[in-house]
């Protein structure tokens, strides 16, 4: 017998009390291993929700990068309707000038007078045909040179204008509402008077 706090105990009693019963170590790693399981379990479900949402958002992706490609697709097609559109409008009000030109081939080489009328006809349609589409000539001739409308072929000494004037034409230049087509061909007097 051994004595604690005066009192008289058993050896084996003391072992007893001061050991943790055996039930209790097994209740204690039962419920370890059960948390662990349990936590298995809840981490193939937290696996399987986040495959799901990461499925579902490769989805969300695969079809907004299908929708954003058939959008482009549809863009490039429409442009390209509005081009054919305005170049058969424009090819609509060129016709009128190659149905007198026609004509005018076909008429008989008889008479020169009724040719040049017609190719002068002509020559006014095509002006109308240009100006309907919003096409009109530079101002050249007389004008003073301006480097962002005229393109200086020759520079001619002159005194009889001024300086930096344009004296003639060699070709016309053409605009489209504000946007150069093609810069006119001039000269260009040059007098070193003035």
């Amino acid at each position: 017998m051994v004595k604690t706090n005066g009192k008289q105990v058993d050896p084996q009693e003391l072992d007893l009390e001061h050991e943790l019963p055996a039930a209790d170590e097994t209740t204690d790693e039962q419920g370890k291993s059960a948390g662990a399981e349990s936590s298995a379990p809840a981490t193939d479900t937290e696996l399987q929700r986040i495959r799901s949402e990461r499925d579902t958002l490769l989805d969300r992706l695969a079809r907004s990068q299908a929708e954003f490609e058939n959008a482009r697709k549809r863009a490039a097609k429409e442009q390209q309707e509005f081009r054919d559109f305005a170049t058969a409008d424009a090819i609509k009000a060129l016709l009128p000038a190659i149905d007198s030109f026609e004509r005018a081939l076909n008429a008989p080489a008889s008479q020169p007078n009724e040719f040049r009328n017609g190719v002068e006809l002509i020559y006014k349609q095509l002006q109308d045909a240009l100006s309907k589409l919003g096409v009109r000539p530079v101002p050249a001739k007389g004008q003073r040179f301006d480097p962002h409308v005229h393109e200086a072929i020759e520079m001619v000494e002159t005194s009889d204008v001024p300086d930096h004037q344009v004296i003639d034409e060699l070709q016309k230049g053409y605009k489209l509402k504000e946007r150069l087509l093609r810069p006119a061909m001039v000269r260009v007097a040059q007098n070193s008077k003035h």
